[in-house]
């Protein structure tokens, strides 16, 4: 944004000042003169004046909307890059997480008997494993936020959606949260759908209030269906808070990152969000692989006690 500095009267008052100056040294030279040009230069005087001032404010108004234009291309592309940096540190964790699970591994089975050849080939794996763990960590040195130097929280997974939405109700929404049961979802999926459910409900409390909220986790064949569906403002009784929609820049970046598509619709007075997600996890046990997702659906079905306070 530097290469385009932000508009102002200064830079077009230059055209202003010279018709001032020229109209003064005409009505300069009109002082004690006699005949047309007495009533011709006035006339000219305040036509040049009035042309100016226009053309002033007709140029200040579309440097000012080309300006908030690129203002906003600027913001939506760094919230873009900021997303980019997060995926990066998230994969930083997933990576790391499965690294260090075949160096323990690999470090427990090396105590088995075995051959000196696949005791050799144990060698390697763990060392190649541990190489790369450090060179993750390196990595992320370079991605971390020099203002943030205190340690990352861990990763969310499924089991924090209730939460999630429960903290969306503080907001006024009134959100109701669904899920089939989805088998196996790997753990960058999981991630992505609890920060599209985060940004979803956010952008219904600014733009819709105090209004429900459907959220569905579904699962279609290969994919990992996310809906959130408000039911828009009451009439006359909420005003959006305006956005720049860098929110939404930003998943949507997270979401094809994965090679999944994320929509907007427009439903009545509602607003609709659909992510599809495609998950591959590994032919392994699902309960073993990730108990989260079956988690989930405990959770949401089982009915509410008593003094939770939820």
């Amino acid at each position: 944004m530097q290469a385009n500095p932000r508009p102002t009267w200064r830079t077009r008052a230059v055209p202003v000042v010279g018709a001032v100056a020229t109209a003064l040294v005409l009505a300069m030279c009109t002082v004690g003169a006699s005949g047309p040009l007495t009533t011709v230069i006035p006339s000219l005087i305040g036509g040049s004046a009035v042309a100016a001032v226009l053309w002033a404010v007709r140029r200040w108004r579309a440097d000012r909307a080309d300006y908030e234009r690129r203002l906003t291309e600027w913001a939506a592309a760094e919230a873009v890059l900021a997303e980019r940096l997060h995926i990066a540190r998230d994969l930083h964790d997933l990576v790391s997480h499965g690294l260090g699970l075949i160096t323990v591994r690999t470090a427990a089975t090396r105590r088995l008997p075995a051959s000196p050849e696949v005791r050799e080939a144990l060698d390697d794996i763990e060392e190649t494993s541990r190489h790369a763990t450090a060179e993750l960590r390196r990595m992320l040195t370079v991605l971390r936020d020099p203002s943030d130097p205190g340690p990352r929280n861990p990763l969310e997974d499924l089991r924090a959606l209730p939460e999630i939405v429960r903290a969306a109700e503080t907001t006024g929404l009134r959100p109701r949260l669904a899920a089939d049961a989805l088998g196996v979802v790997t753990q960058g999926v999981q991630v992505a759908v609890c920060r599209t459910v985060r940004e979803a409900l956010s952008n219904a409390a600014r733009h819709a209030g105090p209004t429900g909220v459907d959220v569905r986790l579904r699962r279609d064949g290969p994919f990992v269906v996310v809906t959130v569906a408000d039911e828009g403002p009451a009439p006359g009784g909420w005003h959006a808070v305006p956005g720049a929609g860098h929110g939404l820049d930003g998943l949507r970046e997270r979401i094809s990152s994965l090679g999944g598509t994320l929509t907007t619709t427009r439903a009545g007075n509602g607003f609709h969000l659909t992510a599809r997600i495609p998950d591959h996890p590994p032919a392994t046990d699902g309960e073993q692989a990730t108990p989260h997702a079956s988690d989930l659906h405990q959770v949401i079905t089982a009915p509410r006690r008593e003094g939770d306070g939820s």
